[in-house]
């Protein structure tokens, strides 16, 4: 149940942001099915990345995170949604990220939107 709901959560703040920002798209965009079903592998994708690269990311930089307390953090989001669209430009539903800044800026509003999103729904914490 967390797995699914932390799927939800990513796909609205991925569609946030598509919606957003010009830089962050997600293909193809024809039609609404088309669209829906290329945000939910991307956040399928995006999900799984954080599950499984970001804790290795984030204990191998951990000297990083002290130094800049704690700021490293923007990197370490930039750097798994940049990820995220390299690993869907291989299917046919993808996103594109077009370039470190842009996914800075979208790694903050995913961020944001996440938090947020985990305050309103009710669960288990």
């Amino acid at each position: 149940m967390k797995f699914v709901l932390r799927l939800v959560v990513n796909a609205a703040a991925i569609w946030l942001c598509d919606w957003l920002f010009t830089g962050i798209e997600l293909e193809p965009t024809s039609s609404v099915g088309t669209t829906l079903l290329s945000l939910g592998v991307v956040a399928l994708v995006f999900t799984l990345v954080n599950m499984l690269v970001r804790p290795v990311v984030k204990l191998l930089s951990l000297p990083l995170y002290i130094i800049t307390l704690g700021l490293f953090f923007l990197v370490v989001n930039a750097l798994m949604l940049m990820l995220t669209g390299w690993i869907t430009g291989f299917t046919d539903f993808g996103m594109n990220v077009d370039g470190f800044g842009t996914a800075v800026v979208a790694g903050i509003v995913i961020a944001i939107i996440s938090w947020l999103l985990h305050l309103v729904i009710p669960g288990k914490r």
